[in-house]
C-alpha cells in the first residue's frame, strides 16, 4: 500500500507562487506505483466510477489499503468520451435519488477535491417535440416535485428565451414545450477523472495503469484476488467497474451478465463564437447539443444498433444525427465537424445500472450505466463504496441489485424518459 502523503492545495497563492519560480515546484497529481502483492481492496476499472468508489471508500468508510487498476491509462474509457450532461430528472424514484445525488455532490465536487472539474450548472432542456412527450413531461415533473428534484415544464416561448438559436417551429418537429432542470448543466470528464485520482491517491491508495486483468482467482465460492499483465494482486474485496467490458470481467468470475455492449458516438464541431449557454436535448430525432468552453458544438446521439467495442464511431450514425438536429438548430447547417468518437457502453433490458453482490462472495460490481454513466460518477461511487465497506447495500444501490432481473422488479428507464441519456 503507499504511504499516506499531504497534498499540497491548489488555490490562487499556489498559482502566483509558482509562477515566480518558474513553475518549478508542482508536484505529480498522483502517484503511479508498481503493484503491491496484496491489498483490502481491489477495483478494477480507472474510470470516473472506478476512481470515485475508491475515493469514497477512503473518505466514508476509512478503507484506504486499496488498488485501482487499470488496463490502458487512467479515464481512457467512456469517461473521456461523453458529451458531459449532468441531469437528474429521471421518472422511477429509485433513478432519480441516485443522479440527484450525484448532481448535489457535483455541485461541491470542487470544493471536496481541490480540483477544479469546471462544473457548470447552465441548466438541461429536453425538448417536447410531439403531443406525447408533452404528456410524458408533465408527468415527470410532478414526480420530480415528489421526489425533490427541482424541474418544471416550460412552454416553447421560454424554450426560445433560453436558447435563441432554436427554431421552435419546425415542420416536421415543433417544439412544443420542454422539461427544464435549472441547475443541470455540464463538468469537464477529464478534470473528474483526474480529481479523484488525485484525491485517492494522497489517501495512500495506489494506482496502476497499464495492467490488464488477465483472470480472477477465487477459493470456495470467494474471490481471492486478480492475476494482472503486471503480476498477481491479492485482496479481501473486489469491485469491477469497467462498463462495456463487464461481461468480460464476470466472464472471469463465473457468472454471466444482462447486459449488451454498443458503440455510443458523438462528435464536435468547429469552434465558433459564444451562441448557446444550455444544454437541450432533442429525444424525438434522439440528438443532444451544447457548446464546449472552447466554443465547439458538442453533439450526441443514440447508440448502435449492433452490439460490438468500437471506438471509433461511423459515420452514416453522424449523419443521421446531425440531420436531425439541423431542423431544430438550422445555425448548424454551415459547421464542418471537427473530430468524432465512441464509447463502449453497456445496456441493461430496463436501461437502468447494476450496483450489486455477485454470486462470487466478496465480489461487488457496478455496470450497466449504458448512455447515462458520466452524470451519475459521484452517486455512484458513493453508493458502491458503501456496497462494498459494508458487504450490502445501502439505500442510493438496493435497487439496482442484480436479483431485479429474476424477481421482475424492473426500473424502466427506457419507456419512463424515452430516452437514457
Amino acid at each position: 500500500m503507499g504511504q499516506l502523503r499531504s497534498m499540497k492545495r491548489y488555490s490562487a497563492i499556489a498559482i502566483a507562487r509558482e509562477a515566480f519560480r518558474r513553475n518549478s515546484g508542482w508536484e505529480r497529481a498522483w502517484r503511479s506505483p508498481d503493484p503491491g502483492r496484496a491489498y483490502d481492496v481491489v477495483i478494477v476499472g480507472a474510470g470516473g466510477h472506478g476512481l470515485a468508489t475508491a475515493y469514497y471508500l477512503g473518505r466514508n468508510h476509512g478503507i484506504r489499503n486499496v488498488a485501482i487498476v487499470e488496463k490502458g491509462w487512467l479515464g481512457g474509457g467512456n469517461t473521456g468520451r461523453n458529451t458531459t450532461i449532468i441531469r437528474s430528472n429521471y421518472l422511477q424514484d429509485a433513478s432519480a435519488a441516485i443522479y440527484e445525488k450525484a448532481r448535489a455532490l457535483y455541485e461541491t465536487l470542487s470544493q471536496d477535491l481541490n480540483y477544479n472539474v469546471m462544473f457548470s450548472p447552465r441548466g438541461v432542456a429536453m425538448l417536447a417535440q410531439t403531443h406525447h412527450e408533452v404528456r410524458g413531461y408533465q408527468r415527470t415533473a410532478q414526480a420530480n416535485a415528489i421526489q425533490g428534484v427541482e424541474t418544471e415544464f416550460i412552454g416553447p416561448e421560454r424554450v426560445k428565451e433560453l436558447c435563441p438559436i432554436i427554431n421552435i417551429d419546425g415542420p416536421r418537429y415543433p417544439v412544443l414545450g420542454a422539461l427544464w432542470q435549472p441547475r443541470g448543466g455540464t463538468a469537464r470528464h477529464d478534470a473528474v477523472a483526474w480529481g479523484y485520482a488525485r484525491a485517492a491517491s494522497a489517501m495512500g491508495m495506489d494506482i496502476i495503469e497499464n495492467c490488464e486483468v488477465t483472470a480472477i482467482n477465487q477459493s470456495r465460492g470467494a474471490v481471492t484476488g486478480v492475476e494482472t499483465s503486471r503480476g498477481p494482486i491479492d485482496c479481501r474485496k473486489l469491485g469491477i467497474v469497467v462498463a462495456g467490458h463487464s461481461g468480460i470481467l464476470s466472464g472471469m468470475a463465473g457468472f454471466r451478465l444482462p447486459i449488451e455492449s454498443v458503440a455510443l458516438q458523438a462528435l464536435v464541431s468547429e469552434p465558433v463564437k459564444p451562441c448557446m449557454d444550455i444544454v437541450v436535448m432533442a429525444n424525438t430525432v434522439h440528438g443532444y447539443m451544447s457548446q464546449s468552453d472552447k466554443g465547439e458544438m458538442v453533439i450526441g446521439g443514440g447508440a448502435d444498433g449492433f452490439n460490438n467495442y468500437s471506438q471509433r464511431g461511423s459515420f452514416h450514425h453522424v449523419e443521421e444525427t446531425v440531420r436531425a438536429l439541423v431542423e431544430t438548430f438550422p445555425i448548424i447547417s454551415r459547421l464542418k465537424m471537427l473530430r468524432q468518437w465512441a464509447g463502449i457502453v453497456d445496456m441493461t433490458g430496463d436501461r437502468s445500472p447494476i450496483i450489486s453482490k455477485t454470486p462470487l462472495d466478496n465480489c461487488y460490481i457496478n455496470c450497466g450505466w449504458g448512455t447515462g454513466g458520466f452524470k451519475a460518477i459521484p452517486g455512484s461511487g458513493w453508493a458502491m463504496a458503501e456496497l462494498i465497506a459494508k458487504g450490502e447495500p445501502g439505500r442510493l444501490a438496493a435497487p439496482f441489485s442484480l436479483d431485479r432481473f429474476r424477481e421482475g422488479r424492473f426500473i424502466d428507464e427506457s419507456v419512463a424518459a424515452g430516452v437514457a441519456h
